[in-house]
């Protein structure tokens, strides 16, 4: 595994153009729990189907459930970055990191300092009202006050800008996604099963030979990959030394 970890690290001291395509385990070392892994928030029994209660119907017909929901389980704003964040910001700074593609609505790229983030599913972080348009803090959301379902100052319901299921991916972030997977010499794959489509299809968008799977767990891509690392991120990441 060391040997692995080294190729890794010397792939990344000689690559110009990285790019970094990440899901929910990547925030895992940070305390935010993933959803498909045994204790991940699929694995949990609620009043309805974790899946359900995220869907767009659901929001739409059982707005307040939603919500309980929603504030218990995807508030990010207690949680702080990583190591695996906050290399990747190092990246970016140094030259070397041109994009972060995340599955993750967490925020936390950016509060490491990341600035080209394509959120595939959106963000916590943005919020707006379904009726005006005006845009909200995740801090009126997961506020603590006694509103059950946030709502504007018109009097119209917030809605998180993310992507709920049954909603479409924004194509400009896929636009985005497919450029930068095309243009990059290395691809690094890192904290995702990589079973949610079409966000996981778009590695095969890459062309070059520096495409690195970082994941506890087999993917269905590792037969197509360079290097495959079955490693805690925090680990793999902590062996970058940025200067």
């Amino acid at each position: 595994m060391e040997e692995k970890i080294e190729k890794f690290v010397e792939f990344v001291n000689e690559s110009e153009n990285i790019v970094f395509f990440g899901g929910a385990g990547v925030s895992t070392e940070s305390g935010i729990p993933d959803f498909r892994s045994k204790d991940g928030l699929y694995n949990q029994k609620y009043k309805y189907p974790p899946e359900q209660m995220l869907s767009h119907t659901f929001f739409m017909n059982h707005t307040e459930d939603f919500y309980e929901f929603y504030k218990e389980k995807l508030n990010s704003l207690k949680y702080e970055p990583n190591i695996t964040h906050i290399r990747l910001a190092e990246l970016e700074k140094k030259g070397k990191l041109k994009a972060v593609i995340t599955q993750n609505i967490d925020g936390l790229h950016q509060k490491a300092g990341s600035k080209n983030v394509l959120e595939l599913h959106g963000s916590v972080l943005r919020n707006y009202c379904m009726n005006c348009g005006k845009f909200y803090s995740a801090e009126k959301v997961f506020g603590e006050d006694d509103e059950k379902i946030p709502k504007c100052e018109c009097g119209g319901i917030i809605k998180p800008d993310v992507v709920l299921y049954e909603e479409g991916l924004d194509d400009s972030i896929i636009y985005k996604s497919i450029y930068a997977i095309q243009n990059a010499d290395m691809l690094i794959v890192a904290g995702t099963s990589l079973t949610v489509q079409p966000a996981s299809s778009l590695i095969r968008y890459y062309k070059g030979n520096k495409l690195v799977l970082i994941n506890r767990d087999a993917t269905i891509y590792d037969e197509i990959a360079n290097l495959v690392i079955n490693e805690s991120l925090g680990k793999v990441f902590g062996k970058l030394n940025i200067v």
